[in-house]
């Protein structure tokens, strides 16, 4: 009788141990990007570092999404444990409630900057054996720009300020399929935006000798962008280091969430970014110069951790 008694008393205490840890688990839906790309993939290694730093109290779920602006529009109906990756450009219109947020609506008024994650980089891949040094032998050329993407948007933009358009044989393909065609001479080239090193760029420099385009001063101050320097070595073949642009990418909470919560999830990142590093080169691209991109105030949570850290906040993100 007493052996069944301790049996049940054990049983309920372990129960109630279970329970307690259940209630002290903090969960976050993190939407990043397509499953596949490097953006979905750094939102796994944020998750997988906040795990490991919190000992498990605060579990990151990644969710695939289809680009940042649906990122940004969900922001309205998620609730507090709710993050978001997204180009600062797209945050400023949703808060001032300009295309393609309209209506205005007032919870966009809730975002709030956290941390940078790595820029969205353009790189402009030819086939090296295609006769192409520079942006002006792309006329006449077969160039895959990707469909619906930021990229592609990003490579008509630069050709019609380059004086290309309408001289480049755009093929509208999805980029997925752009590094078999020009492995089969079918094009001579695609652009793609991504962190660098771009999975993509990487697996067709691997197969078959590339060419990256790099761009003159006056190029870059042309596009209204921000300007990138791709290290030489990055990818096979490519000895040179490749000026080009980028679009700067924050991660965002909503002021809704709770400042502990915040804290944990903007130490974890900043104190993990060494060891991501060792996995994925992309992150030695950060440092807390970027922060100066954010355009919303940062979460309370967030800025208390820079303070503590001594890391120099912009006046404008207090």
């Amino acid at each position: 009788m007493k052996l069944g008694r301790f049996a049940t008393l054990g049983t309920a205490l372990a129960l109630a141990l279970t329970s307690s840890l259940a209630a002290a688990e903090t969960r976050v839906t993190l939407k990043a990007a397509k499953a596949g790309t490097s953006y979905y993939q750094m939102a796994v290694q944020i998750g997988e570092t906040v795990k490991a730093a919190s000992g498990s109290g605060i579990i990151v779920t990644v969710e695939e999404s289809q680009g940042s602006v649906q990122n940004v529009m969900e922001s309205t109906g998620r609730g507090s444990h709710y993050m978001f990756t997204s180009p600062p450009a797209l945050v400023e219109k949703a808060v001032a409630g300009e295309k393609p947020f309209e209506p205005a609506d007032e919870a966009f008024k809730k975002i709030r900057g956290m941390f940078p994650i790595p820029s969205l980089t353009m790189h402009y891949v030819v086939r090296a054996d295609a006769g192409i040094n520079s942006f002006a032998d792309l006329a006449g050329k077969r160039f895959v720009t990707g469909k619906g993407s930021f990229g592609a948007t990003e490579a008509v933009k630069t050709f019609k300020q380059l004086g290309l358009e309408g001289k480049v044989d755009v093929i509208d393909i999805e980029l997925s399929g752009a590094g078999a065609a020009m492995k089969n001479r079918q094009v001579d080239g695609f652009a793609s935006a991504g962190s660098w090193p771009a999975p993509n760029v990487v697996e067709v420099a691997a197969s078959s000798p590339v060419r990256l385009l790099s761009m003159t001063e006056e190029q870059v101050m042309a596009s209204g962008r921000t300007r990138l320097v791709i290290p030489k070595g990055t990818y096979p073949g490519v000895d040179h280091d490749v000026v080009t642009t980028s679009l700067p990418v924050v991660a965002y909470a909503l002021s809704d969430m709770d400042e502990a919560t915040a804290y944990q999830l903007t130490r974890a990142y900043w104190e993990g970014l060494a060891a991501m590093a060792k996995s994925n080169p992309w992150w030695k691209s950060i440092d807390a110069s970027l922060l100066d991109n954010i355009t919303v105030k940062l979460h309370p949570g967030a800025l208390k951790y820079y303070r503590e850290a001594g890391i120099a906040v912009p006046e404008h993100l207090k």
